[in-house]
């Protein structure tokens, strides 16, 4: 009788579509937001992701929303298509719960970078094995022969990752770590990695696609540390990586008390790209423009998922 407790207590969970039609959580959204038809478009946009990852649905609905909303006020939609950011169901081992947590993707650094109009260029790469001639950490300059062909340079080991920035006045900077420098600071970081290479298992992002979460390692660091930081910037840097509670504010946990659910999410297939903005998008856009929820929607396909 006691092994289907547990079973029962699932099940009798609302989902979370139930729980944004309760009058706490359409609260959040008429304080947050205000315009019906903006909250219309959150809410389906919102309902899609977590009814596509049953995992969000282990999650506490309030930490769901909370990192929803997190995204919105950046004006980051919650597809996880789009890569900008993600809501990753994590284990509070403290407090004995499953949350979900906001993740900002190294596309959103990307955006948010742009919209400062500060960078005339922004990129980060993998090096491959055989394409690292030289590095000078004093003056950054880096000496590369890379692989011509795509299919050749995709299949051969990365050994390291480069991040490079230029400002429109001319400032720039770049840094380079080694794979084994990334491993070590990923090791650190993510208890939830350690475990994963521990066990030879792959629940983490760090597991299932190493160089996409290396890369936004890269730009984060870049960033942060050198860069530009708009106020929007900063509110998603302190973000990333923590529990939103009901006020907004990020919770920040020890990686003892915190370890990525084990259990698939759904995770990114991120590509390099080299972003030269020339006209900087405003603010003010539907933050939904390109997706199945904005007010006009291009034509969308099941194509358009692919990554």
């Amino acid at each position: 009788m006691n092994n289907q407790r547990p079973t029962t207590i699932m099940q009798n969970k609302p989902k979370f579509s139930a729980m944004l039609q309760t009058n706490a959580f359409q609260k959040s959204l008429h304080n947050a937001m205000g315009n019906p038809k903006e909250i219309q478009k959150f809410t389906a946009a919102i309902t899609s992701v977590v009814s596509t990852n049953p995992q969000l649905e282990e999650c506490e609905a309030s930490t769901i929303l909370s990192a929803a909303l997190c995204g919105h006020a950046l004006a980051l939609p919650p597809s996880p298509q789009l890569g900008l950011y993600y809501m990753v169901p994590f284990k509070d081992r403290k407090n004995n719960r499953t949350v979900a947590t906001f993740v900002l993707g190294y596309r959103g650094y990307n955006q948010l970078a742009i919209r400062s109009g500060q960078y005339k260029r922004l990129n980060v790469i993998e090096i491959k094995e055989g394409e690292l001639l030289g590095w000078d950490p004093l003056t950054e300059e880096i000496n590369v022969k890379f692989i011509d062909d795509d299919a050749t340079r995709e299949a051969t080991e990365t050994v390291g990752y480069y991040a490079y920035f230029r400002y429109v006045n001319g400032f720039e900077k770049a840094i380079y770590w080694t794979k084994d420098k990334m491993k070590q600071h990923a090791m650190k970081y993510s208890a939830g990695y350690a475990n994963d290479v521990k066990k030879g298992t792959s629940f983490t992002f760090w597991a299932k696609d190493f160089d996409s979460m290396a890369k936004k390692t890269m730009l984060r660091q870049l960033i942060s540390k050198w860069g530009v930081m708009s106020v929007e910037m900063q509110n998603a840097y302190i973000a990333d990586g923590a529990v939103i509670d009901k006020d907004g504010n990020p919770e920040s946990y020890s990686n003892d008390n915190m370890i990525e659910a084990e259990f698939g999410t759904s995770q990114p297939n991120d590509s390099e790209e080299i972003i030269q903005p020339q006209n900087q998008p405003q603010i003010d856009e539907d933050p939904y423009a390109g997706t199945p929820f904005a007010d006009e929607p291009q034509s969308f396909s099941i194509d358009d998922l692919a990554e």
